[in-house]
């Protein structure tokens, strides 16, 4: 045998041999998920559908661990960011800030040690902190209302509404709303006040609504909580006027009630469901999986809710 022969013979059985040996997993991720505690049913969503993805992700995906870390405010989310980088040593994180001003600077020390960051639904003051941001479509969350109930009211009647907190995300829906009810002049907008997303909050507004106008057509609720507080008003009242009552984000008691066509005045919602936060996990650990990079903004589309899409959005298991 020559040198030649016996060089390539040699190769040949070192290919052999490394082709036999397996190809080197990709990096193992380690996700941390940051989110509020279940202090009201919306975040009792995000909660459940938070460990839902974990429980589905990690079953699915070996090469993934998932730790889910609550806080019931902004500085015990602050410490928990540390020790899921510092303790946990994660090298991706979803985070849905409890506020948004107080969780940059925390969400941008996990950053800085090389965790890609997929911040959910309430923005951070200053997006260099994150790698890309998941939200639902405010937007669309203001402007399906209005649509709905301009046409149901055949572009004239007397229309009160509720807000959630002053922010950017509440002035979005407003203005969302505004714009559509700009095309129908016959159509009052007599009084949008902050009822907080509360229940509580939102039955006293209705009742100083109900105390000032004596002919409501239509109440945009913005919320499905707040609804409950707003139809709870109503009935208290007594009044029969109100033909429309549109609350928001596809509560399970709402999306039923819709299916059962329980009440005359909920034919519609629009979805905003916390499920986002599966959306957001499972994007950030697919792509991260894959060694790629979600886009540096992802809105998760709100769509009309309407009995007869209504069972796709009803999720009794959940607590929202």
């Amino acid at each position: 045998m020559t040198f030649i022969t016996r060089r390539l013979a040699l190769t040949a059985v070192a290919v052999a041999a490394f082709a036999s040996v397996p190809a080197l997993a990709a990096e193992k991720v380690n996700l941390g998920v940051s989110i509020p505690a279940a202090t009201h049913s919306f975040m009792g969503g995000i909660n459940y559908w938070a460990n839902q993805a974990k429980k589905d992700l990690e079953k699915q995906y070996k090469d993934l661990k998932i730790t889910i870390k609550t806080a019931a405010n902004a500085p015990e989310q602050a410490n928990q960011l540390q020790d899921l980088s510092t303790v946990t040593k994660i090298n991706a994180l979803v985070v849905f800030p409890f506020e948004s001003a107080a969780l940059t600077k925390p969400v941008a020390q996990v950053k800085a040690k090389g965790a890609y960051v997929t911040v959910v639904d309430r923005g951070l003051t200053d997006t260099s902190a994150q790698d890309a941001y998941v939200a639902g479509d405010n937007t669309a969350f203001g402007k399906i209302p209005a649509e709905y109930i301009a046409k149901k009211l055949n572009g004239k009647g007397n229309v009160v509404a509720l807000r959630g907190i002053a922010t950017t995300l509440d002035n979005e829906r407003m203005d969302a709303f505004n714009a559509v009810l700009k095309n129908y002049p016959d159509i009052k907008l007599l009084d949008a006040k902050y009822a907080n997303w509360n229940r509580d909050d939102a039955f006293k507004v209705t009742q100083d609504y109900l105390t000032r106008f004596k002919e409501i057509d239509a109440i945009w609720a913005a919320d499905d909580d707040m609804a409950v507080g707003v139809l709870k008003a109503i009935e208290q009242a007594k009044r029969t006027d109100i033909k429309i009552v549109f609350g928001g984000a596809g509560a399970k008691g709402m999306v039923k009630t819709i299916l059962d066509n329980k009440d005359p005045r909920i034919q519609a919602d629009v979805s905003y469901s916390p499920k986002f936060i599966y959306d957001a996990i499972k994007l950030t650990a697919e792509a991260r999986l894959k060694g790629e990079k979600l886009p540096a903004t992802t809105i998760i589309p709100s769509v009309l809710i309407t009995k007869d899409n209504a069972k796709d959005f009803y999720h009794p298991d959940s607590p929202f």
